[in-house]
């Protein structure tokens, strides 16, 4: 058998030595950020999400390993361990191949071959089930086995007990409960079917007379029918052909033809109706739940990385709008850092007097502060208070530089009651807060973000389905590389936003923030060193991922680790430039110069790797780089459309605000966002709409049909 390592080698297409390293990294306890940033050379430049791969895989490997040596142990135990079972196990590819193998000695409850082997029918079903030629016909060989004492008093009571044993070794079988799954994957069909006359108005109609292949069915699918049938909607089951199935289990059964034959064919079927066919069911419905859900938690993953980059609205005074009908809309007006300058409730939708105050209070916070954009909440009444916005800026004028954006505020009623958001703002009711949250949302997405529960922000489908410890150990995964890769000011950055930074942990995070309020701003990274239990290994986890602008050392406000100081010195001195030169960011013909001095031999010289010098000249080229300013900036509006105004072959820009399996959803502008169906996105066949599209993306569409009663935009990215 392959090693663990060589197993990873090939499945990831990495050499071995690379993987090797990866994985001494990771047992070193090294963060999966720290490795794909500083450790390039020795894993030949994956990237975070690579070795996040590399790093699951591994724990399942040893997983895998631990359980072989579980279950041999267990059956060594009970002396029936072979050489050629032991090997059977050791070549076990997967946790379930393993499973099969064990099944004949796993402790069982009391069965009906239990009870049959006590009455000592045993030798009578090795006899039948060994098919030889010489084998007595079934009820002549029973004749010997009654014994009333036991509580076999014929020869038909003998044979259904020996009937029990065999149709239980036949189902233990590894290689009959192997085939079977095999053959059910392959050829089984999930069906549903209406439970009640109430599931054809409900939101499983569409499933009320389903059936889809097991093989390629969508997840989203599987999951939809999962939560019917947990409503009580539904009736789920998954048919495969009997008959196929009974053959596939004669094949591996049946020898040559003999007395006991047509007895055999009996107990297969039974075993196959009474404990083959609904064990192999319930393992199928699990499998294709475990696979939807791991596609769920995937395609989760893959619209928080681009949601928590979206490109920042920085250094302007913001205005945020929580809107509400009965508890009216809360304001707050936070400054180009995000320091809240005034809060005030308004309330637009109770009549056209309040909405005329209304507009009339925003319009003072917007002069006398000096607001540039407004940011909206898409939740209730969402569309009456974006009504108002633009009203207030058409009286504005053009000339008044505001504009409006709808910001996702899921979850920002969960931070707004969370003890976070209670110690931030002690003096704000839950509501004020959500508006807090929402106006800093437009300034730096990331910051605001990472203080919510990744799973509240509802960019997925049926994440309140996942495995709870699964999917937030992957959305944690997708929040810690965003927030490294952009980097985190040390001097500004919240508890919540350092304990997402590599090697620090919520304590330590908390201790930064103490240290900073008691002793004033760090002035450079070793400071660090300084804050209690914050250890040599936290510092070297951490420390090329927060930046320090006020310190002295301009490479502490850059993504150059610590270690490499040295080496971006030598650089700067090979290629003829000087500290002062990042500084004033002079350093535009940095990579010619490289470049005439040979990047090999200048590697040699700094004593680093190609891949880390050439971040290094990265870093120095642009000092305090924030990655995100280089994706499309977000759609800023001045007006409104409504539903009503949409009409088929109208083309517009919109920003991607959720992708899923069948299609992507774009706000547009009006209240409602449209759909873009998968067969709309492109003209080259995709499977899935995140080969061509992410959240946050903005993009052109164009409106192919709508719905203005059912209040459905379908829209079309095909010219």
């Amino acid at each position: 058998m392959p090693t663990i390592v060589e197993r990873l080698s090939e499945e990831l297409g990495k050499t071995q030595e690379h993987v090797q390293n990866v994985v001494t990294l990771l047992d070193e306890g090294n963060t999966v950020p720290f490795i794909a940033r500083y450790r390039k050379e020795m894993h030949g430049t994956m990237d975070d999400q690579t070795i996040r791969l590399l790093a699951d895989r591994l724990q399942y490997l040893r997983n895998l390993e631990a359980r072989k040596e579980e279950v041999k142990k267990s059956i060594d135990g009970q002396g029936k361990l072979t050489g050629e079972l032991a090997l059977a196990i050791e070549n076990a590819e997967t946790l379930a191949a393993v499973e099969d193998l064990y099944r004949p000695y796993k402790q069982k409850r009391r069965t009906r071959a239990t009870v049959a082997r006590e009455k000592g029918l045993e030798p009578l079903a090795e006899l039948l089930f060994a098919q030889e030629q010489n084998c007595p016909a079934p009820l002549v060989a029973a004749e010997g086995y009654i014994d009333p004492e036991k509580g076999v008093t014929s020869a038909e009571e003998a044979l259904a007990g020996a009937s029990d044993i065999i149709a239980e070794k036949i189902s233990d079988d590894p290689t009959v409960r192997g085939r079977m799954r095999e053959f059910w994957l392959a050829r089984a069909d999930l069906v549903s079917s209406a439970a009640k006359k109430e599931t054809e108005d409900s939101v499983y109609r569409n499933y009320a007379r389903f059936v889809s292949p097991v093989k390629g069915i969508a997840g989203h699918r599987v999951l939809a029918v999962d939560r019917g049938e947990r409503e009580g909607f539904l009736k789920v089951s998954v048919e495969v052909d009997r008959d196929g199935a009974l053959a596939l289990i004669e094949r591996c059964v049946l020898r040559q033809p003999c007395p006991s034959t047509a007895f055999v064919k009996g107990a297969a079927e039974d075993s196959y109706d009474r404990l083959i066919a609904p064990s192999v069911e319930r393992e199928v419905r699990s499998l294709l739940t475990e696979a939807a859900c791991e596609g769920a938690i995937g395609q989760f993953a893959l619209n928080l990385r681009p949601l928590l980059m979206q490109p920042p609205v920085k250094g302007f005074v913001t205005m945020g709008l929580d809107p509400g009908y009965r508890m009216g809309c809360k304001v707050a007006v936070v400054d180009g850092t995000g320091k809240v300058l005034a809060t005030d409730v308004v309330y637009p939708t109770y009549g056209e007097r309040q909405k005329r105050e209304c507009i009339e209070k925003l319009k003072g916070h917007i002069k006398k502060y000096g607001v540039r954009h407004i940011a909206i909440g898409n939740g209730t009444a969402s569309r009456e208070t974006e009504a108002m916005t633009v009203e207030l800026l058409r009286e504005l004028g053009k000339g008044a530089g505001v504009s409006y954006i709808i910001v996702n505020e899921a979850g920002a009623s969960v931070y707004s009651a969370s003890p976070l958001a209670a110690k931030e703002f002690p003096e704000f009711d839950v509501n004020l807060r959500s508006a807090v949250s929402i106006a800093r949302r437009l300034q730096d997405p990331l910051a605001e973000l990472v203080k919510i529960d990744p799973k509240s922000i509802g960019v997925g489908q049926y994440q309140h389905d996942m495995p709870e410890k699964r999917l937030s150990e992957t959305l944690d995964g997708v929040v810690e590389d965003c927030v490294n890769a952009v980097g985190v000011d040390l001097n500004t950055a919240s508890a919540p936003l350092l304990s997402r930074v590599a090697g620090l942990s919520a304590g330590v995070a908390e201790n930064i923030v103490k240290y900073r309020e008691e002793n004033g701003m760090f002035t450079s990274r070793k400071q660090l060193l300084k804050v209690p239990k914050l250890g040599a290994k936290a510092f070297e986890q951490c420390a090329g991922f927060l930046r320090v602008p006020e310190s002295s050392d301009v490479l502490d406000n850059t993504g150059v680790h610590p270690e490499s100081y040295r080496a971006a010195e030598k650089l700067l001195e090979l290629c003829g430039y000087s500290v002062e030169d990042v500084k004033a960011g002079n350093l535009g013909h940095l990579m010619e110069r490289l470049h005439a001095v040979g990047e090999e031999k200048a590697a040699i010289a700094c004593g680093v790797g190609l891949p880390t010098l050439f971040d290094v000249a990265g870093e120095l080229k642009s000092p305090g780089r924030d990655p995100r300013d280089e994706l499309p900036a977000p759609v800023l509006r001045t007006d409104v459309m409504e539903i009503k105004d949409l009409k088929p072959g109208m083309e517009l820009r919109g920003t991607v605000r959720n992708v899923i399996d069948f299609g992507a959803f774009v706000d547009i502008g009006v209240h409602q966002d449209g759909l873009v169906h998968i067969s709309e996105i492109s003209d080259r066949f995709i499977r899935h709409p995140s080969e061509v599209l992410s959240v946050g993306d903005v993009v052109t569409v164009w409106v192919k049909e709508v719905d203005e009663k059912k209040g459905r935009i379908s829209l079309t990215m095909k010219k």
